[in-house]
């Protein structure tokens, strides 16, 4: 039995499945997973609110197609969720708080016997408020159970001949706000439009920080080069002044995911 025959018989146990989908490598291989353990058993659901980008749930809805997975979405809004605008540092405990007990009423609806999410090994180590609100609403995380961290299972993907195996990570657009600054609607579309612009000029992999006024954009530090090399910074100001920023600048030290992690304080090893 290999890898893959030992993640889907971990499933079989429960007999039917909800899976937390979000079209990311990981949550794609859960989706596969269930899928292929549990059958027309299992149902993969997608949010959909201003924190996500439209061009990310209709990706993960044909991607859905393409596993056989039976696939639904649930639409609200983040922003009316009590003290998520304001941007705590723990906002992402509320958020996957609300989205748990959504899919969770789901599941609890249609007698679904337990809901996934793609949590892996790999996440232990970082800070995750929302794995805090996973164990408050017994989501399971398969991947983590049997320690599949990133590289296995973008391995595992390429071998599915699924195409999100290289798909980069892209947390929600709230994440490009500073902890303590105020999200709104307007700055998530702001942010969503400058991304969005980056990308048609083939920046697979990209974060546009909202510093009021002013755009931050981390690249890769292999693309920093071919931004001044290939007589890019103007096109990438004039693309980003149009989303509405007023300054734009290039951050030196390149993509890091959680970047803005570096402004809280010190934290409890259970928030980590």
């Amino acid at each position: 039995m290999d890898e893959l025959d030992r993640l889907a018989a971990h499933l079989e146990p429960l007999g039917s499945a909800l899976v937390a989908f979000s079209g990311g490598a990981d949550s794609t291989l859960v989706a596969w997973a269930a899928h292929r353990a549990l059958g027309e058993a299992a149902l993969a659901v997608t949010a959909r609110s201003e924190s996500i980008a439209p061009a990310e749930a209709a990706a993960a809805r044909e991607l859905a197609g393409r596993i056989g997975i039976r696939h639904e979405e649930v639409a609200y809004s983040e922003l009316a969720i009590p003290g998520y605008a304001d941007n705590p540092p723990d906002r992402c405990y509320l958020c996957k708080g609300e989205l748990f007990e959504r899919l969770g009423a789901i599941a609890a609806a249609r007698g679904v016997a337990a809901v996934l999410d793609g949590t892996n090994a790999d996440d232990a180590g970082d800070y995750r408020p929302g794995r805090r609100a996973g164990a408050e609403h017994a989501v399971r995380s398969p991947l983590l159970e049997l320690g599949w961290g990133k590289a296995a299972i973008r391995a595992a993907l390429r071998a599915l001949d699924l195409p999100v195996w290289d798909k980069p990570s892209s947390p929600c657009l709230s994440s490009r706000v500073p902890y303590g600054e105020p999200i709104t609607r307007e700055k998530l579309e702001q942010i969503g439009r400058a991304e969005a612009a980056l990308r048609e000029l083939g920046f697979r992999e990209l974060r546009v920080r909202h510093h009021g006024s002013t755009a931050r954009i981390e690249l890769p530090r292999a693309e920093l080069a071919r931004v001044l090399a290939d007589g890019l910074a103007d096109e990438i100001v004039r693309r980003v002044r149009a989303a509405g920023f007023a300054f734009v600048a290039l951050d030196l030290e390149g993509l890091r995911s959680g970047s803005l992690n570096r402004l809280l304080p010190s934290r409890p090893a259970d928030d980590r």
